[in-house]
């Protein structure tokens, strides 16, 4: 029987693609005007490179979440049959390409020790792909590699044969799903069109929610600290405020605050929420200088 495949995380094309998008985020709340990682990305991971075909896979199986288990399986089917058609010699060379520009930018132990969401997913795609292309894969790792995407795709726990847990559901025992780091796009979509520029507070709280997005203790903290010093901030800018009903609206954004200081895990909707606070207390402190 054949060994049991060790997944490898630098190999892994949905996990480049991850940390790459992730550093574009952390270059852009750091004003690196050098920051090569949209260059790179746009490089790589396009329609016409092996290494972009291939993450268009990965985020098919990512992203889709389907109610039957039948229509889930005909889902890999179908994704392995597509990735059949990829170039295995071209993808092994961009993918050397790739690791090499990022250890020419970056420093490599930095770039890739961030945990990622999905991890034991990301990993089973790898493995399941890793058969499609060399046939070699042990029996065990790909009914567990079948079995952990079905269930992701669906949401449900599949009933195993196997006694023992997967390989990689045991490494990654414990990772806090619902956790996701806030995208490019999110700040984009939810910042940019409304606000020009983040301020100095703004730019903390992503850098801590993307630091410690597998320290859900240090992120709570960190969140509980700022709602105390918004609310102070607000209560000291409330009697400089003439208008009757916009104090009172003021008072009773500072009591709605408390909300986000519930839950152990801290959840996006929680940060962009603050993130507007964080404006509020600007727009505030402009108005009262005029």
């Amino acid at each position: 029987m054949n060994k049991r495949a060790k997944h490898s995380k630098i190999k892994n094309t949905g996990i480049l693609f991850e940390l790459l998008s992730r550093q574009i985020t952390q270059d852009i709340i750091s004003d690196d005007k050098k920051s090569k990682s949209v260059s790179l990305l746009k490089k790589f991971f396009n329609e016409s490179t092996q290494i972009g075909k291939e993450n268009q896979l990965y985020q098919i199986l990512i992203k889709t979440n389907y109610n039957s288990s039948a229509k889930a399986q005909k889902l890999i089917e179908a994704v392995l049959k597509s990735r059949s058609k990829i170039n295995n010699k071209k993808l092994r060379q961009e993918k050397y390409n790739l690791i090499k520009s990022i250890s020419e930018n970056y420093k490599t132990e930095d770039f890739f020790r961030s945990r990622i969401p999905n991890y034991k997913v990301y990993a089973s795609i790898y493995k399941m792909f890793l058969s499609e292309s060399l046939s070699t894969l042990n029996p065990l790792d790909e009914v567990d590699s079948n079995f952990c995407i079905i269930e992701h795709i669906t949401g449900k726990k599949l009933q195993h044969t196997t006694k023992k847990d997967s390989q990689v559901i045991k490494e990654f025992k414990g990772e806090e799903k619902d956790l996701r780091l806030l995208s490019y796009q999110l700040m984009v979509d939810n910042f940019n069109k409304k606000y020009k520029t983040l301020n100095t507070p703004q730019k903390n709280l992503l850098k801590e929610y993307i630091n410690n997005i597998s320290n859900t203790n240090s992120l709570r903290e960190f969140i509980n600290d700022e709602v105390s010093n918004i609310k102070k901030a607000l209560k000291n800018q409330s009697p400089k405020i003439d208008d009757d009903i916009t104090r009172i609206k003021l008072n009773e954004a500072v009591n709605q605050i408390d909300n986000l200081t519930r839950g152990r895990i801290v959840k996006d909707k929680q940060v962009i929420s603050l993130m507007r606070y964080y404006e509020l207390i600007k727009e505030l402190k402009n108005v009262n200088r005029k």
